[in-house]
């Protein structure tokens, strides 16, 4: 294994001010940050994202919340053991990992993206260290319909060479997901983690294990019923072509206890999208 460079050439610090901060967990070195006081919030990214996701939400609410967020290993400051599978079940239990290392307890788990499966994987598995939830565009059940569809199309051989080769996946889906138009440095925080063929690999995985991790996700969807008594605030982009009403919908089914807050002009990256609405609904319903 080799250990990443926390402060690599292509990370403006300017718009990622925050104290790097790394652990090992079951032989993976991870990157996460830990900024502010009061209650914990945890914020997990999806694909193909980091940590450098949530700057502006952690600026925001570091006077209010400790706002922890981690890379998982392979994306961002992270950095993977030989033999790594870059699935969602291994991130899940990177998540754990760090929670129980940190000693971390009465969570808030803000989620979006793959960090739905991940994060709400680990809440079930572990219900008595989460307070509440804050649901962004996510899923959290085995795949169907244009989800299935998404993965035929980006998890296949040819994808892989097409995302391996020219980073065709983050090239394409950051900008889409977004509601303007990336500066130079943004757009280089995000893609310069995937700056090798080999590096490009866990994106590829992601959208394969959309279809290949049936089973663990039919486990994330059981672990629900151990959750339905958590506060959950739905943070949710309507402008995402990804996830729509119909998830929205069918989330809310297992959360009777539940606020929304819908985000109009939000793309599928809702934290670049509407950071200030996001942390206003968090602040404003303090989940308790």
């Amino acid at each position: 294994m080799i250990r990443n460079d926390l402060n690599p050439t292509w990370l403006d610090r300017s718009l990622f001010p925050f104290t790097s901060h790394s652990l090992s967990i079951d032989g993976n070195l991870v990157h996460y940050v830990d900024e502010g006081e009061g209650p914990t919030l945890l914020l997990l990214h999806g694909n193909p994202t980091w940590s450098f996701l949530y700057r502006h939400i952690i600026q925001q609410l570091a006077p209010t919340f400790r706002c922890i967020a981690l890379d998982y290993p392979g994306f961002g400051l992270s950095t993977a053991k030989a033999g790594y599978g870059f699935t969602p079940r291994e991130h899940s239990m990177i998540v754990e990992g760090l929670v129980d290392q940190l000693r971390l307890h009465n969570l808030r788990i803000m989620v979006q993206d793959w960090g739905g499966p991940i994060g709400l994987g680990f809440a079930g598995r572990r219900p008595d260290l989460v307070h509440s939830l804050i649901l962004g565009n996510t899923w959290a059940w085995p795949a169907r319909g244009g989800m299935t569809a998404f993965s035929v199309v980006f998890g296949n051989p040819l994808a892989r060479l097409l995302i391996t080769r020219y980073n065709t996946l983050a090239k394409w889906l950051i900008p889409a997901g977004t509601n303007r138009t990336l500066t130079e440095s943004e757009l280089g925080a995000y893609l310069g983690p995937f700056s090798t063929p080999a590096s490009r690999l866990p994106t590829w995985i992601f959208p394969k294990e959309i279809r290949g991790s049936t089973a663990y996700l039919r486990e994330v969807e059981a672990g629900l019923s151990q959750l339905r008594e958590k506060p959950v605030l739905v943070v949710w982009g309507e402008a995402d072509g990804a996830f729509q009403t119909s998830e929205r919908l069918r989330l809310l089914t297992y959360f009777p206890i539940h606020r929304i807050r819908l985000l109009a002009e939000a793309k599928h990256f809702i934290q670049e999208n509407a950071p200030d609405e996001i942390c206003a609904a968090i602040i404003e319903s303090m989940l308790g």
